[in-house]
């Protein structure tokens, strides 16, 4: 199983556990349609980290 498809799974048996938990960073491995499932199935944002622009090579990125 991929991490994303995992992450769906996770992250709404964590909703169940910590229902006020509202936002989630995750790496951006996790774009795609799993960003859209997580806000309308578990209502929690996932927003993922991105390279900076012009960023070429490894660099500690913010939130993750």
């Amino acid at each position: 199983m991929q991490d994303r498809d995992g992450g769906r799974r996770v992250l709404a048996r964590a909703k169940t556990v910590m229902p006020s938990m509202v936002v989630v960073w995750a790496d951006g491995g996790y774009a795609g349609k799993l960003v859209a499932r997580v806000d309308t199935q578990c209502r929690i944002a996932l927003d993922t980290a991105r390279k900076l622009k012009g960023q070429r090579g490894f660099g500690v990125l913010p939130h993750r």
